[in-house]
């Protein structure tokens, strides 16, 4: 009962993500370059985070002395993003959002499950098998359904 409250906020998280896209292709209009745009976007987005951080999380700060010990894959997500944000500000004008995020989350879902099938970058291993691969296809197959306006 108590993971209900995480599939709710990974819904909300979907509509932020469609919602994102279209302000973000809106502020690439206004700035005329969608590496520009994504920088701004980003800007935005760590200074709301450095604002959460001083007068919330003070004592989190203490974390940024570990920084230097990680291994580079750890530093890769600030740069994944960045391309991420940037990809659906150069896509989304084009394509529409629906078809933009519809195959993003098909992408997502392709991929998600190879990770979890074998337990990469720390996520608990869920084995691929029948119900997950229909579950896969049945997302896909609506995913293409959408493209098909």
């Amino acid at each position: 009962m108590s993971n209900y409250i995480y599939y709710i906020l990974a819904i909300l998280a979907g509509l932020a993500i469609a919602t994102q896209t279209g302000v973000n292709a809106q502020l690439r209009t206004v700035v005329g370059n969608p590496v520009l745009a994504a920088l701004v976007s980003f800007l935005v987005g760590s200074f709301a985070l450095l604002l959460y951080i001083l007068f919330f999380q003070k004592e989190s700060l203490g974390g940024l002395a570990n920084l230097s010990g990680i291994s580079w894959h750890k530093w890769t997500g600030g740069l994944i993003g960045a391309l991420y944000v940037s990809g659906v500000i150069i896509i989304a004008p084009r394509i529409g959002a629906a078809n933009t995020t519809g195959l993003i989350v098909a992408g997502q879902i392709l991929f998600a499950l190879f990770l979890d099938h074998f337990g990469y970058l720390g996520f608990i291993q869920h084995p691929f098998n029948i119900m997950r691969l229909a579950g896969a296809f049945l997302l896909i197959a609506g995913v293409f359904l959408i493209l098909k306006n």
